[in-house]
């Protein structure tokens, strides 16, 4: 017999919709845009590529750190979320992520593309590895746990 989980609401919605679940898709394909963008520079040699990855890194480094904001305000201010080691292991593999993605960023933008092969590539792969964990983390949280989840099936 499968027990279904009590309802733990979001602090950082509207209309009782979670925020940062809403935020993250973005900057996460953004930057798993950045390996494609890197590939396609190194399979070419085309500048495109080069700052296409640039403005992706860009893009998913910003946007990111904007969605762990949402992300944050839940994990502060709701007991029930505190309390999951879940949600302590999502939120410390996402700000690692982040740390790595910005770092990216930042190399891409001070050098261009002479970084992007081996350090902007590796962070890449080490960004879309810390993604996936963090995504299966989040998803526990959702699936198992049902934070920003209304259980009790309103609507």
């Amino acid at each position: 017999m499968t027990q279904t989980p009590e309802n733990i609401p979001s602090r950082a919605a509207i209309g009782g919709h979670p925020l940062h679940p809403m935020m993250v898709h973005f900057p996460v394909a953004a930057l798993l845009g950045v390996l494609g963008a890197d590939i396609g520079w190194f399979l070419t040699g085309d500048a495109f590529w080069a700052r296409m990855g640039l403005w992706l890194a860009g893009v998913g480094a910003i946007g990111g750190w904007l969605a762990s904001i949402a992300g944050l305000i839940d994990l502060l201010t709701v007991s029930a979320i505190r309390r999951l080691i879940t949600g302590w292991q999502h939120a410390i593999l996402a700000v690692m992520m982040l740390s790595v993605a910005t770092l990216n960023w930042m190399l891409r933008l001070v050098w261009g593309d002479v970084v992007i092969l081996p350090w902007g590539m590796a962070a890449g792969w080490l960004t879309a590895g810390l993604i996936a964990m963090a995504a299966y983390l989040g998803g526990r949280l959702v699936y198992e746990k049902a934070v920003g989840v209304d259980v009790e099936g309103e609507g």
